[in-house]
């Protein structure tokens, strides 16, 4: 593991880290060599072969937090878009069957925008949109809810099983209880 707590820099971590790469290029500008400029400030070399290469193609502004990374973020014009994506079903996005999963509309975001969300973010981006989650009936198109009913009424009484009659018992396989 990278960091100690399992994520990035914290700010002041990030301010730290910054400070030492500008020292970094007051040293570069003095003519120091890497390994120095390494010891010097207890990094590695590898560290101060990256940040002079960075110093090198854009100054010292090459050097420079870039901040947080933060959360991808959709705008509004690419939440439109992947509204009528989703409205236009998974069949045409390569699906077989009519199913919006959350790891189907993660891909779709991928696919589209190329940002990456988990599938949490995902359902979390779905519900800050008004989107719900939901389960498709699954029914047979032959099916005759009326002949169901009818069914229920007035089959399914004549061919169930009698209810037996509720008698103390014993949890013994062995001794059966007595009736």
């Amino acid at each position: 593991m990278r960091y100690a707590q399992g994520g990035g820099l914290t700010d002041a971590g990030r301010a730290a880290r910054e400070r030492l790469r500008l020292q970094a290029v007051e040293r570069f500008e003095g003519g120091q060599k890497n390994g120095e400029i390494a010891a010097g400030l207890r990094v590695s070399e590898r560290s101060v072969e990256r940040w002079r290469r960075a110093w090198r193609e854009r100054g010292e502004a090459g050097v420079l937090s870039k901040g947080s990374p933060g959360r991808p973020r959709l705008s509004d014009k690419q939440i439109a878009r992947l509204e009528r994506e989703l409205e236009r079903g998974p069949l045409v996005h390569g699906w077989a069957d009519q199913r919006w999963t959350l790891a189907r509309v993660k891909t779709l975001v991928g696919r589209l925008f190329r940002v990456s969300y988990t599938v949490e973010g995902t359902w979390r981006l779905l519900k800050r949109h008004g989107w719900s989650w939901q389960q498709p009936a699954r029914r047979a198109i032959e099916r005759d809810d009326a002949a169901v009913e009818l069914w229920k009424k007035e089959t399914w009484p004549l061919v169930r099983a009698p209810r037996r009659p509720s008698a103390p018992g014993s949890s013994s396989r062995t001794r059966p209880g007595s009736r």
